[in-house]
This record gives C-alpha cells, sequence and structure tokens, in this order.
C-alpha cells in the first residue's frame, strides 16, 4: 500500500505542472474569448430583441392598417348598398308613376269607348226606332188600302 501512497504522490507531482497550465489556459480562455463571446452574445441578444419589438411595432402598425382598410371597406359597401337602395327606389318610384298614368290612360280609353259605345248604341236604338216606325206604317198601310180597296168590309 505504501507503493501504491508513493505512486500516486508521485502522479499528483507531475500532474501539478498539467493543473498548472491547465489553470493558465482557462484564465486565458476566460480573458482572451469569454470576455468576448459574452460581449457579441449580449449584442446579439440586444439586436435580436431590438428585432422582435421592431417586428411587434410593425405588426401592430400593420394591425391597425387592415382595421382601417376593413372600417373603409365597409364604409364603401355601406355607400354602395346605400346608393343601389335609392336607385331601386327611383326605379319603383317611375314603374310606379308609368303604371298610374297607363292605368289613368287606359281607362281614359275604356270610357271614351264606354261612350262612344253608349252614342252608337243610342244611335241605333234612333234608328231601329224610326224603321220600326216605319215599318208598323207600311203594314199599316197595307193591311188598310186592300180593306179600303174593298169597299170597307
Amino acid at each position: 500500500m505504501n507503493e501504491t501512497l508513493s505512486k500516486l504522490g508521485e502522479l499528483l507531482l507531475s500532474s501539478i505542472p498539467t493543473i498548472f497550465f491547465l489553470l493558465i489556459v482557462w484564465f486565458a480562455y476566460r480573458m482572451i474569448v469569454h470576455k468576448r463571446l459574452e460581449q457579441v452574445l449580449a449584442e446579439r441578444h440586444r439586436l435580436t430583441e431590438g428585432a422582435v419589438q421592431q417586428a411587434q411595432a410593425e405588426i401592430a402598425s400593420a394591425e391597425a392598417r387592415t382595421a382601417e382598410y376593413e372600417r373603409r371597406l365597409r364604409e364603401a359597401r355601406t355607400q354602395i348598398y346605400k346608393t343601389q337602395e335609392a336607385r331601386r327606389q327611383q326605379a319603383m318610384e317611375r314603374r310606379n308613376a308609368a303604371l298610374t298614368q297607363a292605368r289613368q290612360q287606359a281607362e281614359e280609353t275604356i270610357q271614351s269607348a264606354r261612350q262612344a259605345l253608349e252614342q252608337d248604341k243610342s244611335a241605333a236604338q234612333f234608328t231601329l226606332q224610326q224603321q220600326a216606325d216605319g215599318l208598323a206604317n207600311e203594314i199599316v198601310d197595307s193591311i188598310l188600302k186592300p180593306v179600303a180597296a174593298m169597299g170597307g168590309r
């Protein structure tokens, strides 16, 4: 066991320069590389955070512009619907006015046709009455003349 301890002691003594060298390398790394690496990583983090904040601001701006666009689009659609409704209403009014005028003209035509028909009827009745009177006179004359010619029997 003594030999093992002595070998262990020799091993430790021979590893002191290696340990010392590792400590020097570690300090050199900390001083030269690690400090720069932390600075670079901090700068990268700062730039990344700035880019993220800028992206968030741009997203918010884009959402605001989108909302404004949608609002204007709704207003434009509403205006279009109002214009279409006004045009439809005007067309309905023109149609109703044309229908009213057509009905009035038809009523006037019917009235004038009824008057003409009534005049034709009156004229026909008058003519028929005159013809009936004339025929009655002819019948009376034709019946009375032969009786008068026969001597009044």
